[in-house]
């Protein structure tokens, strides 16, 4: 196992690349846990233990995406908050079943949830054209925006329970049921996955079961990482980040679909 062999300070090292890696990703389009919480299995952690300090360890990878989307988060500042409490109701369930569930069900399930919210993100320019033909109701703002709601807690308890992927599944929901551009799904993703995965972190810590070594090397390269993503996010168009967040959520569910 590379455990065994690998120097103490090697460890560290590596463990600071994926932070990097992982913060970059989830700066751009999310999916860094499927880069932090590999890295701690093949390290030795047990997958609870390395599920759980990797939730918590890439959390400051948000932090710049808050700051690079000030303008959008403070236009949709009111649709924040009053999707706070149904991330804190997802989130907290979503721990629970992890905490409660088994690593057999974790690993059929995750793959499904990753791949089915990559197809959605892909077809949803499409499918939300559809709708906007289709809509004959005097209120149709009123049907997306308990989708939204709907979509947003199922997105919660999926970032409760794993978070590989969740700026993916928050982005499809979004795409399906609010019409802003993709900049502006980009800067909502950011702030309801800081929410969601810092509920979970609270939860991970009250439990104890965290490499406190591993959550503080993976809190430092994710807050350079996630720096770093949200620059790169900014010079790129946004047909380019719709095909590098369906690409990494494609990558994501093989990866997890062979057990990796």
């Amino acid at each position: 196992m590379l455990a065994a062999t690998v120097p103490l300070f090697l460890k560290i090292v590596i463990i600071f690349v994926a932070g990097c890696a992982a913060g970059i990703s989830n700066g751009i389009a999310g999916g860094g846990t499927f880069l932090s919480f590999p890295t701690l299995l093949a390290l030795g952690l047990p997958s609870l233990t390395a599920n759980m300090s990797s939730s918590v360890g890439i959390l400051p990878s948000t932090f710049g995406g808050i700051r690079g989307f000030r303008r959008e988060l403070k236009i949709h500042r009111r649709l924040l908050r009053e999707l706070v409490p149904t991330c804190i109701l997802g989130s907290g369930v979503g721990t629970a079943l992890l905490l409660v569930g088994s690593n057999h069900t974790f690993s059929i399930v995750v793959p499904w949830l990753i791949g089915m919210a990559t197809v959605l993100f892909a077809i949803s320019p499409r499918v939300t054209k559809m709708l906007a033909k289709m809509e004959r109701s005097q209120h149709p703002g009123e049907v997306r925006r308990r989708s939204l709601f709907a979509g947003i807690f199922i997105a919660s308890v999926y970032g409760g329970y794993f978070g590989a992927g969740l700026g993916i599944v928050l982005l499809a929901v979004m795409a399906l049921t609010v019409p802003y551009d993709l900049n502006v799904l980009q800067g909502l993703r950011v702030a309801l996955s800081l929410l969601i995965n810092t509920v979970a972190g609270v939860v991970f810590v009250i439990r104890g079961h965290l490499d406190v070594q591993a959550v503080i090397v993976l809190l430092v390269g994710a807050l350079v990482g996630g720096w770093l993503g949200t620059l790169l996010i900014r010079r790129v168009s946004p047909k380019a980040v719709r095909a590098m967040v369906i690409t990494i959520g494609a990558v994501t569910t093989i990866k997890l679909a062979m057990g990796a």
